[in-house]
């Protein structure tokens, strides 16, 4: 069964345009046909069809259920986009199929992209978790500055870790991350974090890791963290 997005269900018994348009124009849902929607906040609800009309699909709800996560802890990868936009939205697909939680793009030293165009990224985020029938919706962050990013998450409750590409003593990330606690991974751009921001990282209690013996694409980099950090919490 197809998977639709409507996070204001608990007052408007409406799918969104987008999602009335594949609804009823490219499945061809009629009718009294029964539908799975999510509110992308943990809840699922079971609806029948009332009125398929291709931009407001109006429905109602015949059941909800609420939702386990489908891990029971949070993941945060935070990297740098890509200068190719389109492997950046490959990871952000990949990593969303996976289990992340949360994506924050870093604005880094030797960023090749300085701006970065957040709505399209969105839709891939929808479609991905969508597709994975995903109920609860990752969060999307702005481009941020590093600097501002580290030190706001280098005081919250959880495992902060670094990924860089320094012949520095590592441990590989697999043997590092401990199972059922919070995770954030940065993935720094093409050209890898300046000496300077693997050095604030590490003041501000972030742990150096490796990904492995390979040296990963960028985007590639995100997906085996994202991989590597909910493999170790099955």
């Amino acid at each position: 069964m197809y998977l639709f997005y409507c996070p204001d269900i608990e007052k408007n018994l409406t799918l969104p345009e987008e999602e009335s348009v594949h609804c009823v124009r490219v499945l061809r849902y009629t009718t009294g046909d029964e539908i799975l929607i999510t509110d992308g906040r943990g809840t699922t609800y079971t609806a029948r069809i009332t009125n398929p009309h291709p931009k407001h699909c109006d429905f109602e709800i015949i059941s909800s259920e609420k939702q386990q996560p489908h891990h029971d802890f949070h993941l945060h990868i935070a990297i740098a986009p890509t200068k190719n936009i389109e492997r950046m939205e490959w990871a952000i697909e990949k990593c969303v199929e996976i289990g992340v939680n949360e994506i924050t793009p870093l604005l880094c030293r030797f960023s090749e992209r300085k701006q970065l165009r957040t709505d399209r990224l969105k839709k891939i985020i929808l479609s991905a978790a969508k597709q994975s029938l995903t109920p609860y919706l990752p969060v999307l962050h702005e481009l941020t500055p590093y600097d501002d990013f580290v030190k706001t998450q280098s005081i919250l409750n959880q495992q902060c870790f670094i990924a860089h590409c320094y012949k520095d003593e590592k441990r590989l990330l697999k043997t590092e991350i401990e199972k059922g606690k919070d995770v954030l991974v940065l993935i720094g751009p093409e050209g890898d974090f300046s000496e300077k921001e693997v050095a604030d990282a590490l003041a501000l209690g972030f742990s150096p890791v490796s990904l492995g013996n390979s040296r990963l694409r960028t985007e590639t980099a995100a997906v085996v963290a994202c991989h590597t950090a909910v493999l170790i919490n099955e």
